[in-house]
């Protein structure tokens, strides 16, 4: 485990440690020169960097690669950065320092995901389920993978653990309505984010692959399901994979968010709103800590929502306390 992180950098610091190259551009100076413009990051966050006179090689390195950097923290426009002296691709760098990792245990989300795996009664919705996620590679690609790659459930395992939330409330509103079909939502939730395997990379940062970027995740998703249900056959009607797969194709809702389609059946339409309330709990949550380690009263403008977001105070921070109550409190524990 490496001693300096971005979170941790303050301006003066000398820096020797690794991180992963998110972006790298050769610029020109004022004087026809060039500089090499990065952003470095590790599993705390983001930061700037630059280095004044590259050698020949480093403009060059990987976009993703893991580097180990040498340089000093320094401060451009009020901005801390990295001032880099010298760089190069670290062999074998430790994924933990660079990748963040989920708060929830692992084992307890796989528990919670078997058991909502075991609530879909559809013997030919059950086949799917069972061919998709008893793969064994597929599905330990899965639990590790990032849901986005910035924003909400950013971190190994985000995907396990967003999709256990949606699918979860998926099962307590399908429970809730009569004219829902349950089995087929909360399938449709277990399945509704597969694509991102395909399309996020994890290795050294968070990164779209070729396909994410060309196709997209929902789209992905939705070909993969497809291809499973062909396999299944007779065992799961048509008209029941042709709705599936238009709540796996229109779970993000509009158009203009990535979605082909919008939802035209109830059970697409509780998929999308579940998914982004989901999404933009967590996205707020991400917003908020920071500033809430900081004891900050607000965020800035820099989240998913474009806008100051209020920092809420633990709960027992707003609660009026008496001193009797300790003294019944201390008396009772000891």
């Amino acid at each position: 485990m490496k001693e300096q992180y971005v979170k941790g950098l303050v301006e003066g610091d000398a820096v020797d440690t690794v991180f992963a190259l998110r972006s790298r551009d050769l610029r020109p100076t004022r004087t026809g020169e060039v500089y090499l413009s990065m952003e470095l990051a590790d599993r705390s966050g983001r930061i700037p960097a630059v280095m004044f006179g590259p050698r020949s090689g480093d403009g060059s390195v990987p976009v993703g690669s893991a580097v180990r950097v040498r340089g000093t923290v320094t401060s451009f426009r009020g901005q801390r950065r990295v001032s880099v002296e010298w760089l190069d691709i670290e062999e074998h760098p430790d994924p933990s320092d660079l990748l963040a990792s989920g708060l929830r245990d692992t084992d307890e989300l796989l528990g919670y995901f078997e058991s909502l795996l075991g609530e879909v009664r559809h013997p030919g919705l059950r086949a799917v389920l069972d061919r998709i996620f008893g793969d064994a590679a597929f599905m330990e690609r899965f639990a590790r993978c990032p849901a986005a790659q910035s924003h909400h459930h950013a971190h190994i395992g985000g995907l396990l653990e967003h999709t256990v939330s949606v699918a979860s409330t998926c099962q307590a509103v399908g429970q809730g309505y009569d004219a829902i079909d349950a089995d087929l939502l909360l399938a449709a939730a277990l399945l509704h984010d597969v694509g991102k395997v395909d399309e996020l990379a994890f290795e050294t940062a968070i990164e779209y692959t070729d396909e994410g970027r060309l196709i997209g995740h929902v789209v992905l998703g939705e070909r993969r399901v497809a291809a499973v249900v062909a396999a299944v056959g007779a065992g799961i009607p048509r008209t029941l994979a042709l709705r599936l797969s238009h709540v796996l194709l229109s779970h993000h809702g509009e158009l203009e968010w990535g979605s082909p389609k919008r939802p035209c059946t109830l059970e697409a339409l509780v998929l999308h709103h579940v998914d982004n309330l989901d999404a933009k709990i967590a996205g707020f949550m991400t917003a908020v800590t920071g500033a809430s380690g900081l004891e900050d009263r607000w965020t800035d403008a820099d989240n998913l929502f474009r806008r100051p977001l209020f920092v809420p105070r633990p709960v027992e921070d707003d609660r009026r306390r008496h001193a009797e109550e300790d003294d019944v409190y201390c008396l009772a524990a000891g």
